[in-house]
């Protein structure tokens, strides 16, 4: 991936050093005007209604509410082209319908014109804060009728399943274009930076075609908290 536009900058690589299974290592630390995209339809991102899954670690202590700290799917045009455009996980406290009960940080989907904390522009009550250094969070659509957000502490516990049930209304089939996204919104990276005003940190995470398993799921959280983040 690189830097979204000339009027983005790329990240600092050295703002954050930790440790990853008892080695030293380093985030991407983005800050207002960090944003990162690369078109990837050609190379295997799923397109149109394809199902899709994935994950990242982020971290639940270097957030805010700046649009928009996504990772995933996203439109190779870097436009807002329509609802179901995108499919990338938010991660943020960003309340985009109102009504969120507390301040978050919250898992969500970025699904263009809106993030959903559910299946509709109502607010969710399953959903909670994730407010621990390290944070999983995981999105999941099988691009015609489903989808499922869940979110977790990276270095100990199980997954919450914050929403798995019925895409939010007009948003099926999805209309995915395959570029990734990280620490912008569809629109990434226009002239001003109205796209890329986001802070948040990657850690690490991938993008799968398929609907993933809850045991799959599962099985990414066990070995993430193996890896030891501290």
């Amino acid at each position: 991936m690189v830097p979204g536009s000339p009027q983005s900058r790329p990240a600092i690589a050295t703002s954050e050093s930790l440790a990853v299974g008892g080695s030293k290592a380093y985030s991407l630390y983005i800050n207002p005007g960090n944003s990162y995209w690369r078109d990837g339809h050609l190379t295997g991102v799923p397109t149109g209604s394809a199902p899709e899954g994935m994950y990242m670690v982020t971290s639940g202590t270097h957030v805010n509410g700046g649009c928009c700290f996504d990772y995933g799917n996203s439109e190779t045009t870097r436009a807002a082209d329509a609802a179901g455009a995108m499919d990338a996980i938010n991660f943020s406290t960003q309340c985009w319908f109102g009504g969120c009960a507390g301040r978050g940080p919250w898992v969500q989907a970025d699904l263009e014109w809106g993030l959903y904390s559910g299946g509709s522009q109502t607010w969710n009550p399953n959903q909670r804060a994730f407010t621990s250094k390290f944070v999983t969070a995981m999105l999941k659509n099988n691009g015609t009728s489903r989808f499922a957000l869940k979110g977790g502490n990276a270095q100990a516990g199980s997954l919450t399943t914050l929403w798995d049930g019925a895409l939010p209304p007009g948003y099926s089939p999805m209309k995915k274009q395959g570029a990734i996204i990280l620490g912008s919104g569809g629109d990434c990276c226009k002239p001003g930076g109205g796209a890329n005003l986001s802070a948040g940190t990657f850690y690490e995470g991938a993008m799968v075609s398929g609907y993933p398993s809850d045991a799959t799921e599962n099985a990414v959280q066990a070995n993430i908290i193996a890896a030891g983040y501290r």
